[in-house]
């Protein structure tokens, strides 16, 4: 076994499963993914601990048990196309990749969203695309979708990305106040949303995410 293959084991016997994730599917992902291949050069060697990692300004690979607990809540199934906003370097749309059908990643930053497809293509993650548009925009013309996940924190959730969500589709995302986050999974329901707490975590807030700032005197 491999230095970085025994460092995932580690990571999903140390930070996944004591955390309530039991699908196999999941571990199955977190277990076969190398996360080292989807970080800077310069982080490979932190790529396995348990917490964010740092990838551009404000962007992180969010730590395996937030990723894991979410991905458990949202219980994605083989036939299920979903759509990853902040795919960052790829790691979340493959592990996700495992999981679904179809995975569509949305990336702003044009060279993190060059990497991703590169390296996606290099380890056959072939049912992943990745779509250069604002996060907040996602990808409509792929919409509607099953499933959709945030990489990273959010303070509001726009209604433009709502709108791509299928009626009796899950969405899940990561809801900071301040420095405290709750990820939560929303439902939509003949139109309408309604959200469940799921766990504690935290992630800096996506570009686009934050909530408008009112005027003060």
């Amino acid at each position: 076994m491999s230095e970085f293959a025994a460092r995932r084991v580690m990571m999903v016997d140390t930070q996944v499963r004591p955390s309530d994730v039991t699908k196999f599917p999941i571990i199955d992902a977190m277990l076969t993914v190398p996360r080292e291949t989807f970080v800077p050069d310069d982080k490979r060697e932190a790529a396995y601990v348990g917490e964010n990692l740092p990838l551009a300004p404000g962007r992180v690979v969010l730590e395996a048990r937030t990723l894991a607990k979410l991905l458990d809540a949202l219980d994605v199934q083989p036939g299920e196309l979903v759509l990853d906003l902040g795919c960052g370097l790829g790691y979340s749309a493959a592990v996700i990749a495992r999981l679904a059908e179809t995975v569509v990643a949305v990336e702003e930053d044009e060279a993190l969203a060059a990497d991703a497809q590169r390296i996606l293509s290099e380890e056959g993650v072939d049912n992943a695309v990745v779509v250069t548009a604002r996060l907040v925009d996602g990808a409509a013309k792929c919409a509607p979708y099953d499933v959709i996940t945030l990489e990273g924190g959010v303070e509001v959730m726009p209604d433009s990305v709502l709108a791509q969500l299928k009626d009796g589709g899950r969405i899940g995302a990561v809801f900071m106040d301040g420095a405290v986050g709750t990820a939560k999974i929303g439902y939509k329901i003949d139109g309408r949303m309604t959200w469940r707490p799921v766990f504690n975590a935290a992630a800096p807030v996506l570009p686009g995410f934050r909530k408008a700032q009112g005027f003060t005197l």
